[in-house]
């Protein structure tokens, strides 16, 4: 090819190349922050057991161990105590059922047969800065549903529903952050 244009040569051809450079290397040192996590003063967070107002004592503490073991590494800080962290997590568990959304059933005169059961826990969290004294993020009916097969232990669905809670807790913390 030997017209105008030929390879790199020409002049208009590398000033658009060395333009295209200019300005790649210099988007190189801009960065975007919009809604991460955690604002810059935040580097420990205190998470308390949350208020149980449920007739099952034991959902507070299976929270409360969930959250301790992945709320923190999710969010990217470190666990301290309440005097000392830069944020707190803390809440109420509002309500739990065990309903059954799935049977056959019974043929004539037979009794329907449960095949499957379903856990259902709803909280109400809020994530507090200590610093600044302001809610971070906040949910006044954070619900998550678990499953179990009928005959298995209501455990499963019990784990099920309080791994999803803690998940929606922390997409939650990150879309608002």
């Amino acid at each position: 090819m030997n017209g105008p244009l030929r390879g790199s040569t020409h002049p208009k051809l590398r000033l658009v190349w060395l333009l295209v450079a200019v300005v790649a290397a210099t988007a190189c040192n801009y960065s975007f922050r919009a809604g991460s996590f955690p604002p810059e003063h935040i580097r420990t967070i205190a998470i308390q057991p949350f208020d149980n107002q449920t007739s099952r004592f034991e959902l507070s503490a299976e929270l409360y161990d969930q959250l301790l073991s992945n709320l923190p590494s999710a969010l990217g800080i470190r666990t301290a105590g309440v005097d000392v962290a830069d944020a707190v997590v803390r809440g109420s568990i509002t309500r739990f059922d065990v309903v059954t959304p799935n049977y056959t059933s019974g043929g004539r005169g037979q009794a329907a047969q449960v095949v499957q059961r379903q856990v259902s826990i709803a909280v109400t969290v809020e994530i507090i800065d200590l610093i600044d004294n302001v809610i971070l993020w906040e949910s006044s009916n954070l619900q998550a549903q678990g499953e179990f097969a009928e005959g298995a232990p209501e455990l499963e669905g019990r784990a099920e529903a309080i791994e999803l809670l803690v998940q929606r807790i922390v997409d939650g913390a990150q879309s608002n952050w």
